[in-house]
């Protein structure tokens, strides 16, 4: 197949237009802070962002690359299928339960990073620890969206992978480097558009393909082609029918459905990229707003994804210019850009992959600030330089920019299994961060030794459950096991979060009974969650916020006890 000229102008022309608009808003932001900016103004954009800007980051938070790709590619496996496409609405029900249960918290305490609020309670150590899964998440997010936009431009345009993965990743951390917040949120805004036009404009000429059947016709039931010779020129396939893009329900595999969908629910909340949002906004109720509409914006984002996974199901795909079925040939990931090449007209194609994976390129942003962000404030600063300069730690978040950017880079390009090291800390952000997030928000008894203790339990429980992806053997064969697969059908995660949950909470009350009961003496409370003279660790009590009246308030409420507050005790 020769190279696909069209394609590589069209990509061109919307990378120009992103890096355009990245260093647009880059300037603007810069123009607010004509004394220079602070750290909290490039990690946050000066909590400055409106309403419409805010709907559209917060959206694109999920909306990206491996978001529409990823929906494509379950409808049409057809081994999975819709029953199996749970991230699209267990995402958006995740961004409702961040709005309920912590947006409007988070905000109104005026934090800066996710992490934040752990080294305020638990001190700046387990602070740093709990940063580890937190980063890794983000970081092998943005490997994900590389090393798929390095695969979808080296099979569809036929460019070398290596080449496409690093003047992508080029592209993002130039104008995030300079831009911060800024260049990401309206680089967000041209993201969703770009998705949103491209792929509706597409539809309406793939459904009317005359290579494509009536997709109600294959709901239930579908055929796949097998080749049954090598010939280039003479091509035969065997037609076999196999299950529709409804996909079919298995009642073993219960457990399992449950799992996956309590760990898109729960574990699309504990991370960096949405409490960025989160923080940006101008008051708690903006971001609980913002939270709930950026759900709806999710699930209005699926519908052409969907459609096209449903459209790839139905096609002849023999009789195209592609020549062969992707299903057969393990291409299933590759079906969004597959039905834009060779089912629309060369102009919608040009359009369409141009601005499907400039749009792609540009969701690999995000994670590189959230792990910047995260690293330069609550690893250096309160870790290593608590008297660094605001120059210093915009600085140091410049160079982790580049550095998380590199990081990212060379996995999508030296590892094969990255997304299964992705899903590995997807489980790792649900079983270990989100119980530790909801007790340091909600639970104010709860303490440094619970939290460790939670960390640990967590850890060793899901790593003991195994991982098939990665081919990491089950120390643990929980109920249900399945030995011919090696699979997993009990919810072992779920069953590890909830018990890093009861860990954090039993650890917490018996550790606060032995020390304020004086049963243990004061002098071995190590991490000094008790001790008075003890070093206080974390930002200080006397940090300041401001409430949706815009009056300043406590982080914590007054005269209640919370570990770490040297007022209180």
């Amino acid at each position: 197949m020769a190279v696909n000229i069209p394609g590589i102008i069209a990509i061109v022309i919307f990378y120009l237009l992103i890096l355009g608009i990245g260093l647009w808003a880059a300037r603007r932001g810069a123009k607010k802070n004509p004394d220079g900016p602070e750290s909290e103004d490039v990690m946050l954009a000066g909590r400055d962002i409106g309403l419409v800007v805010g709907m559209f980051t917060m959206t694109a938070t999920w909306v990206g690359g491996g978001y529409i790709n990823g929906t494509a590619e379950v409808i049409f496996d057809p081994t999975q299928g819709f029953i199996w496409c749970q991230a699209p609405f267990g995402y958006a029900i995740g961004l409702v339960l961040g709005g309920l249960f912590f947006a409007k918290k988070m905000r109104a305490a005026g934090y800066v990073t996710m992490l934040d609020p752990f080294q305020r309670r638990y001190g700046e150590r387990m602070g740093g620890l709990l940063f580890i899964p937190a980063l890794l998440g983000e970081v092998f997010w943005s490997a994900a969206i590389l090393s798929a936009l390095g695969a979808t431009l080296k099979v569809v345009l036929e460019l070398d992978i290596n080449t496409a993965v690093i003047v992508s990743a080029a592209i993002a951390v130039f104008y995030t480097l300079f831009g911060g917040l800024y260049s990401v949120a309206y680089t967000d805004v041209i993201q969703l558009f770009c998705i949103f036009v491209g792929l509706w404009l597409s539809i309406p000429f793939a459904l009317t393909n005359p290579l494509v059947s009536e997709i109600g016709t294959t709901t239930l039931t579908r055929l796949l082609y097998t080749p049954v010779n090598a010939s280039v020129y003479n091509r035969t396939f065997n037609e076999t029918e196999t299950a529709g893009w409804y996909g079919t329900w298995d009642v073993k595999y219960t457990g399992v459905w449950i799992d996956f969908a309590l760990l898109l629910m729960c574990g699309g909340v504990p991370w960096q990229v949405y409490f960025q949002r989160v923080l940006s906004s101008r008051s708690a109720g903006r971001a609980q707003f913002l939270s709930f509409a950026a759900a709806i914006g999710c699930l209005i984002m699926t519908i052409p994804s969907i459609l096209i996974g449903a459209i790839g199901a139905s096609t002849d795909w023999p009789a195209t210019s592609y020549g062969k079925d992707p299903a057969v040939e393990g291409e299933a990931g590759l079906i969004l850009p597959l039905v834009l090449q060779h089912l629309t007209p060369v102009w919608v194609s040009f359009f369409g992959l141009g601005a499907v994976s400039a749009a792609v390129m540009s969701s690999a942003d995000s994670s590189i600030l959230s792990a910047s962000s995260m690293f330069s404030r609550n690893v250096y600063k309160l870790v290593f330089r608590q008297k660094a300069s605001e120059r210093e730690i915009i600085w140091v978040m410049r160079a982790s920019i580049f550095v998380m950017g590199a990081l990212a880079t060379v996995l999508a390009l030296t590892i094969k299994t990255i997304y299964g090291l992705f899903v590995l800390c997807g489980d790792l952000v649900f079983v270990i961060l989100f119980p530790q997030l909801v007790c340091v928000v909600h639970l104010e008894f709860t303490n440094t030794y619970g939290s460790l203790c939670g960390y640990i339990v967590g850890m060793i429980l899901r790593l003991c459950g195994g991982e098939t992806i990665i081919g990491l053997p089950p120390a643990i064969k929980y109920p249900f096991f399945e030995e011919s697969s090696n699979t997993q059908l009990f919810p072992f995660r779920t069953l590890a979060m909830l018990c890093s949950f009861a860990t954090i909470l039993l650890v917490s009350l018996i550790t606060e009974r032995l020390f304020k009961g004086e049963v243990v003496p004061l002098k071995y409370d190590i991490a000094g969650c008790y001790s008075p003279d003890r070093a206080q660790n974390g930002p200080k009590a006397t940090d300041v916020a401001m409430n949706d009246a815009g009056n300043p308030k406590t982080a914590f409420p007054e005269g209640k006890y919370t570990p770490h507050d040297p007022s209180t005790l």
